[in-house]
């Protein structure tokens, strides 16, 4: 059984080789036949050189490099169509993702798991930002049409069926979190401790976090667009009810000079009500609109691999892997 190493990387030229060193010990403990494909996400400090003389010292290093920064979601993609192994595990460059857990992902797959699925612990987090995780998958789950863990992430072992049916799946927004519950297939989860790399700032900042769960409430349900009729169908009501209050008031009271704070109060919340509408609306709208422009996910500047090597592999009838085992 082959195994392929699927590693995005981006700005990464102070921890990349530590990674490869550590990662190569462990990988060479298993005593499996692999290979490490690293994916330069457009770098601008010295990433892709490190890799070139990583190829140049270790033949089981494979490297794509991008023309310019296309995005985790793209790299990702990219090591999976160009990965050949039986079993392919994605994982970040800095050291985040603990190389010595690769042998324990191992070892599910041997017992027939497609997706082998390491959970890390929030340990050392902020409390705050583990109160708005926790509310955010809440959310999800309740609108998406996939179910999302909790601290899941990328970091994952895949069988070759389920790298086949991800490759199927080509839409341009691509959020991985709900593609890999998509696809389904047997999998196990299994904890590990949070990893904090003291001398290096995360770059998840508040506002990529909130982008990122935007993308991955809209990306696997409709019905924003569904809760947009029913709060629409509301306000109708309730727009409703009121005049009938005022003409019964008008009937028994006489008329009597409207009040300028309710008047201007209702304009405001209905005009601003409208709005997050519309930009729910433009949200899906943008989505097609790159979907129906079908632009490549990236382009590719550099590589050792050759090009042959990206063809999707068919999937074999009613096996885990084209390849056997």
């Amino acid at each position: 059984m082959r195994l392929s190493l699927i590693v995005p990387c981006y700005n990464e030229v102070d921890v990349i080789a530590r990674f490869h060193q550590a990662l190569s010990h462990e990988l060479a403990a298993t005593g499996r036949p692999y290979e490490t494909v690293y994916v330069d996400d457009g770098s601008t400090d010295g990433t892709l050189e490190t890799l070139v003389k990583l190829a140049a010292s270790d033949d089981a290093v494979r490297y794509l490099s991008f023309s310019r920064n296309f995005g985790k979601e793209s790299a990702m993609l990219a090591g999976l169509r160009y990965a050949g192994g039986d079993a392919v595990v994605i994982m970040d460059a800095d050291l985040q993702h603990p190389p010595e857990l690769v042998g324990r992902m191992l070892e599910q797959y041997d017992r027939g798991f497609d997706q082998v699925i390491a959970r890390r612990t929030r340990t050392g987090d902020p409390a705050t930002r583990t109160l708005f995780s926790r509310a955010y998958y809440w959310l999800i789950n309740k609108w998406a049409d996939v179910e999302l863990m909790d601290g899941v992430g990328d970091f994952r072992l895949l069988s070759r069926r389920a790298v086949d049916g991800l490759l199927e799946l080509n839409e341009y927004n691509r959020f991985s979190k709900g593609l890999f519950a998509w696809i389904g297939f047997e999998s196990i989860l299994f904890e590990y401790e949070n990893v904090r790399q003291a001398d290096r700032k995360s770059r998840w900042t508040f506002r990529r976090l909130f982008e990122y769960g935007l993308d991955g409430l809209l990306s696997f349900n409709n019905k924003p667009l569904r809760l947009a009729i029913y709060v629409g169908l509301l306000m109708t009501l309730i727009a409703a009810g009121y005049a009938v209050w005022v003409i019964a008031v008008a009937v028994l009271n006489g008329v009597q000079m409207p009040g300028y704070v309710t008047l201007i109060a209702a304009i405001t919340g209905l005009g601003g009500l409208q709005m997050v509408m519309l930009g729910v609306i433009g949200e899906y709208i943008g989505r097609v609109y790159y979907e129906t422009k079908k632009r490549p996910h990236y382009l590719l500047k550099q590589s050792n691999m050759d090009p042959a090597d990206h063809v999707q592999k068919p999937p074999a009838p009613g096996g885990r892997t084209t390849q056997g085992r």
